[in-house]
């Protein structure tokens, strides 16, 4: 019997959400026997690779940064080697689009050993808001990741092992970039959070940061990479958390206000 096993990226436990729901569908609901699960969220569960059996089934999701795989992962995520081993790439994007994320999660994939048979986007809370896809993964979305899982088993209990087609780009876009008022494409990669006087010092900021960078000793403090992936802000219990540059709330609004349509979980089988 193949095991399904989960691995995913998930800071704001949005990505976690939809993966879990689909291995806890395939499992439970369909009799496949359950594998490892690895949270690779923080640096110390990436310090070392996993490698898979032709017996395995990996579903992993990241979600979308820019429109591609978050550039830090990449490293990590050439440490999972298959061996001929089904693998399912979920991504999961704040509303705007997934653009190449999910081809570029699938070309990783397939370079290290796996066979794609399916892949998803799927839509979670934008990082950098509260109202853009606000608490996505919802009920709807959840719903078509249970169907989603049983068109998955259906077409391993059929023996059908076809490599999917997922939607993309080769070469790649680059990565997406904001725009000031002039036009012009402006960086929000040096970009750090802030620390109002509310701060209690729980320390809960600096065990959720997926870099490492806020140190337990000082959590106002920020001493390494920040990707902006919201977790030290949305887990802040006093709210204390916030980002205050004018490139970075002017790309935030503008998101808030060109992407409020809902947009629908796009599913490759």
């Amino acid at each position: 019997m193949k095991r399904v096993n989960l691995m995913y990226f998930s800071p704001t436990a949005t990505t976690k959400t939809v993966v879990d729901e689909i291995g806890k569908r395939l499992v439970d609901t369909k009799g496949l026997k359950s594998g490892i699960t690895i949270d690779f969220t923080l640096p110390k569960q990436r310090e070392s690779g996993q490698n898979f059996q032709p017996n395995d089934i990996l579903l992993i999701g990241v979600p979308v940064y820019a429109g591609r795989v978050p550039n830090v992962l990449l490293k990590y995520l050439n440490t999972i080697k298959g061996n001929n081993t089904l693998a399912i790439p979920i991504v999961l994007y704040g509303n705007r689009h997934y653009d190449d994320a999910l081809i570029e999660l699938n070309d990783i994939l397939h370079e290290n050993g796996f066979n794609v048979i399916a892949g998803g986007a799927f839509i979670g809370e934008h990082s950098f808001s509260y109202t853009l896809a606000k608490e996505r993964p919802d009920k709807q979305d959840l719903t078509i990741a249970k169907a989603f899982a049983d068109k998955v088993y259906t077409k391993i209990e059929s023996n059908n092992h076809s490599t999917a087609k997922v939607n993309g780009n080769r070469p790649y876009r680059p990565y997406y970039k904001p725009k000031n008022e002039e036009d012009e494409s402006v960086d929000i990669r040096r970009v750090i959070p802030k620390t109002d006087n509310t701060c209690i010092d729980c320390k809960i900021c600096s065990e959720v940061c997926p870099m490492g960078s806020i140190p337990y000793n000082d959590v106002k403090a920020v001493v390494g990479i920040c990707i902006k992936c919201g977790a030290c802000i949305k887990r802040c219990p006093t709210q204390s958390k916030y980002f205050d540059d004018t490139d970075y709330l002017r790309h935030k609004q503008e998101l808030e206000e060109q992407f409020d349509e809902r947009r629908e979980p796009e599913l490759f089988v």
